[in-house]
C-alpha cells in the first residue's frame, strides 16, 4: 500500500481525497490544510477515519509515498520544495501549475535534480470518453483524422452571481477562460493529436461582473495539416443532465467517419455516407466528476510507482501546456498567428 498525504481541503481537494481513499493500492494517511478543521471535516465526509488532519506537513509523521498538492497556485512552488525535502517517492501538483512559466520551470528542474517524479494533476485526458476516442482514432475507425472540435458550454457564467456558489475566486481571475478552463483542452488536444505547430486565438469577456475572458476560440495547426478548434462560452449551455460532466460537446472528423461526444458522456460513430449515428459501446462512471477522471489519474500514478508503467503528465512535458497558454494570450492580444515551434 502506498501512503498518501493530500495538501489542501478546498472544493476540488474533496475529489482527490475520495479517489485516494477508494484506490485499492493506496492508503490515505493525512489531509493537511491551514484550516485544520476543514481538513478534519473533509476526512469525516469521506469516511477516512484512520487518516490524520493537520495544519502543517511537518506535523504529520511520515514518510508518505505520495504527496498530492491540491492547493492554490500561489502555494505550489513552496509546497513542492517542502515535499522535495521529504522521503516522498512522487509529488503531484494541481493545475494551473505554479504562477508562471519561470516558476514552473524552476521547480521542475529542482524535482529532476532530486530524482523525484513531479506530476501535474491534469485529469481531462483521463476522462474515459477521450481515452476511448484516442483508441478509436489510433485503430483507424474514422480513417485519416482531419480535425477535432470541442464546444465548451457549461452555462454557469451568467449574471452577478456567476461562479460564487462553487469557486468564487473565478470572478477575480484576470486570465480566466483559457488559464483556468481551456487549459484542459490545450492538453487534451495534444493527447489526441500530438504537438501543434501554430495557434491563433480570439478571446472576449461577455459577463461584465468578472475580471477575465469568458468566451473565445483557439485554433491549433499541425505539421501534417490537421486542425483542432476550441470554441468556449461559459455563459451558454448544452443538453445534459449534468453540464459539468463533459462541459460541452466534441467532434472528431476523419476520412472514413466521425466520432461525436454529447453532454451525457455518450459517444456515437457515423461512418462516411451513413445517415444515422451508431452508439459506441463503452462504460464510465457518470456519478463522479468527469467520468471519474481524478481516480483514473491517481491510479495511473500508483500503477507507475508499483509496476513501472510510464507517466503521461510529468511536469517536464506539462511545461509545454503553459507555453501554449502564453502563446494563446499573445495571439489574442495581437490578433495574429503565433508559431509554437519558435517557443
Amino acid at each position: 500500500m502506498l501512503s498518501v498525504a493530500v495538501i489542501g481541503a478546498g472544493y476540488f481537494a474533496g475529489f482527490h481525497v475520495e479517489g485516494w481513499h477508494r484506490n485499492p493500492d493506496t492508503e490515505l494517511a493525512a489531509v493537511i490544510d491551514l484550516d485544520e478543521d476543514k481538513a478534519r471535516s473533509l476526512l469525516a465526509e469521506h469516511g477516512a477515519a484512520g487518516a490524520k488532519a493537520a495544519a502543517d506537513l511537518n506535523v504529520c509523521q511520515g514518510p508518505f509515498d505520495i504527496i498530492d498538492i491540491a492547493a492554490p497556485p500561489t502555494s505550489h512552488a513552496p509546497l513542492i520544495r517542502e515535499a522535495l525535502d521529504t522521503d516522498a517517492r512522487a509529488i503531484i501538483c494541481q493545475k494551473p501549475f505554479c504562477t508562471s512559466l519561470d516558476e514552473a520551470q524552476a521547480v521542475t528542474r529542482e524535482a529532476a535534480e532530486a530524482g523525484k517524479p513531479l506530476i501535474v494533476h491534469e485529469n481531462f485526458r483521463f476522462q474515459p470518453w477521450y481515452r476511448t476516442m484516442r483508441q478509436m482514432i489510433d485503430s483507424g475507425r474514422i480513417g485519416d483524422l482531419y480535425q477535432i472540435t470541442f464546444r465548451l458550454r457549461p452555462g454557469d457564467g451568467q449574471g452577478p452571481d456567476a461562479y460564487l456558489s462553487r469557486q468564487p475566486y473565478f470572478q477575480a481571475m484576470e486570465r480566466f477562460l483559457v488559464h483556468e478552463t481551456a487549459v484542459h483542452w490545450i492538453d487534451t488536444f495534444r493527447f489526441l493529436l500530438g504537438e501543434p505547430t501554430d495557434v491563433f486565438a480570439d478571446l472576449r469577456r461577455l459577463n461584465p461582473n468578472i475580471a477575465g475572458e469568458d468566451a473565445g476560440y483557439f485554433l491549433y495547426r499541425f505539421k501534417d495539416g490537421k486542425r483542432a478548434l476550441f470554441d468556449g462560452n461559459r455563459l451558454s449551455d448544452h443538453p445534459a443532465d449534468n453540464p459539468r460532466l463533459t462541459m460541452g460537446e466534441c467532434l472528431a472528423e476523419g476520412s472514413e467517419g466521425t466520432l461525436m461526444l454529447d453532454g451525457f458522456g455518450r459517444l456515437f460513430l457515423r461512418q462516411r455516407g451513413a445517415r444515422e449515428w451508431g452508439p459506441v459501446d463503452y462504460a464510465f462512471d457518470d456519478s463522479r466528476f468527469g467520468g471519474d477522471c481524478v481516480y483514473h489519474l491517481q491510479k495511473h500514478v500508483s500503477d507507475h510507482l508499483l509496476h513501472g508503467t510510464p507517466i503521461e503528465n510529468d511536469a517536464a512535458s506539462y511545461l509545454r501546456n503553459i507555453e501554449i497558454e502564453n502563446a494563446i494570450y499573445h495571439s489574442a492580444s495581437k490578433g495574429c498567428v503565433v508559431s509554437l515551434e519558435a517557443q
